[in-house]
């Protein structure tokens, strides 16, 4: 590893973790991953040498996957499980709403971007408003000829803007505190947390192998929510280790602003930034109706609904205790859905012209 790589690492992990004791200092929501990205993502684009270092940040995905997981109790399974046709609107409101992002970012740039033919417009806007996982959004819209320079920094702009304002939000309001069935392993085990993290580990890998998304936080979780599915309770996650995955996690979100970020279409990022206000409180009414008829907290399915990563939004219930497995099935079933369906929707929606 070269040193100047390394140095960046190491001073970018000294930043995020004065910011992060600066927060947990301010009594801040989420303070070992809000810190760290804000400041990462302040120094960042003011040109500084920040570095995020890949293996950190699958570690931190990995630890959280695992934790996330002891808290599918087979009474907690029973519950989710009645909520399937929740969870079906869930998605199919997410796919919705993406798609008419993607077409008022295009009905609005239209008029202006006269140097982008109209075909590359219309997918770099459709991968742009589709809410799912920035890596595999900007790898299809390549596929489809889009600006792929402009669907990245829309999801990495909105993803900022969620992670940001949400848990905020929730704080102050004092919406927190209302999970009702806490996670089955409580205690430390260090026998079991080193079984855990080896069982956790293969499926993470399994899962890189198969070229599956998230695979570090996917197969962790997925392995450790079939432990204790199983009634096999092997050891809690120490806070500690999940304090620390926060704050690679809120690195690895910092370091996406490099110093062009802000020269990067003004316009759009603007409309992108306007766009991502409406789609959260759009998903805040969503979530009123669902509260309604499932009669489960409003606030539990903001954050299963909510245009914010999966990871972030599971670390921000498990941090507020807002109905972890809840939030976690939402998010994980609508990427699932995204992932598979975004771009056969792109071709039926917007078919390619007969030559």
């Amino acid at each position: 590893m070269p040193v100047n790589f390394l140095l960046r690492v190491l001073f970018t992990l000294l930043l995020a973790l004065v910011a992060a004791g600066g927060c947990v200092a301010l009594h801040t929501p989420l303070p070992w991953m809000i810190g760290p990205l804000l400041a990462t993502s302040i120094v960042s684009m003011a040109g500084g040498p920040t570095h995020s270092w890949g293996p950190l940040r699958n570690a931190g995905q990995w630890a959280i996957g695992a934790a996330l997981g002891l808290y599918f109790t087979p009474q907690v399974v029973v519950l989710i499980g009645g909520l399937w046709w929740a969870i079906a609107l869930g998605v199919m409101w997410a796919l919705f709403l993406g798609w008419l992002f993607g077409a008022w970012l295009y009905r609005v740039h239209a008029p202006r971007m006269h140097g982008v033919p109209a075909p590359m417009l219309r997918a770099t806007s459709y991968f742009s408003g589709a809410i799912g996982a920035a890596s595999e959004m900007t790898l299809l819209s390549e596929r489809e000829n889009a600006r792929t320079d402009l669907v990245a920094a829309s999801h990495s702009l909105r993803l900022l803007i969620v992670t940001l304002t949400i848990p905020f939000a929730l704080q102050w309001s004092g919406l927190q505190g209302l999970d009702m069935l806490p996670p089955m392993a409580r205690v430390v085990s260090w026998p079991g947390l080193a079984l855990m993290a080896l069982l956790t580990g293969a499926g993470a890998l399994l899962m890189d192998r198969l070229d599956r998304a998230n695979p570090w936080f996917m197969g962790a979780m997925l392995v450790s929510m079939g432990l204790t599915m199983a009634g096999i309770t092997l050891s809690a996650v120490p806070q500690p280790m999940v304090n620390a995955a926060q704050l690679v996690i809120g690195v690895s979100l910092g370091v996406r602003f490099r110093a062009d970020f802000l020269h990067t279409a003004p316009r759009w990022l603007v409309s992108v930034s306007a766009g991502t206000v409406v789609l959260m409180g759009a998903c805040a009414l969503f979530a009123v109706l669902l509260a309604w008829a499932t009669g489960l907290p409003w606030v539990t399915l903001l954050l299963g609904t909510s245009p914010g990563g999966i990871t972030e939004m599971a670390i921000t219930a498990k941090v507020l205790q807002l109905g972890v497995p809840v939030v976690t099935a939402f998010q994980v079933c609508r990427l699932m859905a995204v992932l598979i369906l975004v771009g056969p929707l792109y071709r039926c929606i917007y078919p390619a012209p007969v030559a």
